[in-house]
């Protein structure tokens, strides 16, 4: 999976994954972010932030360690002019999101970012995605921050040392493809099916369940170019939970619905209203308890969203069994057969994105919508309290505008990140989206 993220990046496309986490400045503290900078500086980074890829064709394709490192280069200092507001802080992460990582060095960046409107500053983590995903790096996020106000900066999200489980050593060719008992054969097959479910849809036929390629092409499809939009939304996670209890429904199954219905509402403003239900990719962690090593461990679901001319409770309803039906086929996989099941749902995307076919069939969804699990309690960064934690994660090949969300500190907080060149204004999706969630709040009873 790691070597896909790897093989699909193009320069109008790169794969990396993405944080802006905001602070409050305590005061009588000048000298705290310049003293943040200095301790991430003299930090060196752990395994894999230290290391390059190594694709030669003289072996197999690795990791290594890298010839050189140059803190001032991963570590940034910058700060927004006076009379700055958030939204260019929003334009600046934007431009910061969307060029390619050298990989010459290691995969990472880091922008500590001054003068933020409100008496803030903020941290925005640039990682590829061949060596974290949304789980492990909430994982390392926590583990670099405080539990306490006490000053100090702690160890640096890239210099962490986390426990690495070994990988247990890869099975032959052969005996992957044939598999060593009736469980291993059937596990394979349910790969195979799923994928000729993607390849039917491609064909214009109809399945239930999770079903790549089923939908219909919007703006989020058109194609990615150079450019990004980001904005940023923080709701009240207590209250989406009641909602959530309300109608049966997972927190996670009321923050797609308001996306849903967010995003109906953005492609109206925008003149041109969407008439099909959108498809939405959610990636599934399979990552184990304690799990903190490296690379990208997920599977995915595909799930069709609410009509179009539904209100939003009833969207949630039709969100709720749609996610259930296609986290069934997950389920009934192993680790290792979800694992290449996202991986070759992912060549089949990135063939077709390479051959132009991608132009003229369905993609494979409208967008990415993906829930982090995150922390509860209240984190600092040097005596500062982290008051948002933005996951601002990759564009997918073909999908054009991705979702994704944690939970932080008693908030469900929202990242959103879109192609520039056909979505231009993300902080309007997410006044949509929280205008949609208000909506959701008044028409549930007792909530």
């Amino acid at each position: 999976m790691d070597l896909m993220w790897l093989l699909a990046e193009t320069q109008s496309n790169p794969i990396h994954v993405c944080g802006l986490m905001l602070f409050e400045k305590p005061g009588g503290r000048p000298e705290l972010v310049r003293e943040i900078v200095a301790a991430y500086r003299a930090a060196r980074p752990t395994p894999p932030f230290d290391s390059v890829p190594d694709l030669g064709s003289t072996h197999a394709p690795r990791w290594r360690k890298a010839p050189d490192y140059d803190p001032r280069y991963h570590v940034q200092h910058i700060a927004l002019p006076g009379g700055a507001r958030y939204e260019d802080l929003l334009h600046l992460v934007g431009d910061l999101h969307e060029t390619m990582l050298d990989r010459g060095r290691p995969l990472f960046r880091v922008w500590v970012i001054d003068h933020v409107p409100g008496r803030r500053f903020a941290v925005f983590l640039k990682m590829h995605h061949a060596i974290i995903d949304g789980v492990s790096a909430a994982r390392r996020v926590d583990a670099s921050l405080r539990k306490t106000r006490h000053k100090g900066v702690p160890t640096p999200l890239f210099a962490v040392d986390l426990p690495v489980r070994r990988p247990h050593p890869p099975k032959a060719l052969v005996k992957r493809l044939l598999g060593l008992s009736t469980t291993a054969t059937s596990q394979y097959l349910a790969v195979l099916g799923s994928l000729r479910k993607g390849l039917w849809n491609l064909v214009g036929g109809a399945t239930e369940g999770s079903v790549p390629f089923a939908a219909h092409r919007g703006p989020m499809n058109a194609p990615v170019m150079n450019a990004r939009s980001v904005a940023t939304l923080s709701l009240p996670m207590d209250s989406m939970r009641q909602v959530g209890r309300h109608y049966g429904a997972t927190l996670n199954d009321v923050a797609m619905a308001v996306i849903d219905a967010g995003v109906h509402r953005y492609l109206a403003d925008m003149g041109q209203p969407f008439a099909h239900r959108l498809v939405a990719m959610c990636p599934v962690s399979m990552r184990e308890d304690g799990d903190a090593s490296a690379g990208t461990k997920v599977s995915a679901v595909f799930a069709r969203l609410g009509r179009p001319e539904l209100g939003v409770s009833e969207r949630l309803v039709q969100v709720s069994e749609s996610m259930n039906k296609a986290k069934e086929e997950v389920r009934a996989m192993s680790k290792d057969t979800a694992l290449g099941y996202a991986a070759g749902l992912m060549g089949i995307a990135g063939l077709t994105a390479v051959t132009h076919v991608d132009r003229v069939t369905p993609p494979s969804a409208n967008l990415v919508i993906s829930n982090v699990p995150g922390w509860e309690r209240q984190l600092y960064l040097n005596g500062a309290p982290l008051v948002g934690a933005y996951p601002i994660s990759a564009i997918a090949v073909g999908v054009g505008l991705n979702v994704t969300v944690i939970s932080s500190n008693g908030n469900m907080d929202f990242g959103f990140v879109g192609n520039g060149a056909s979505l231009r204004d993300l902080p309007a999706l997410a006044g949509h989206v929280q205008r949609a969630w208000r909506a959701l709040l008044r028409s549930t009873p007792s909530a």
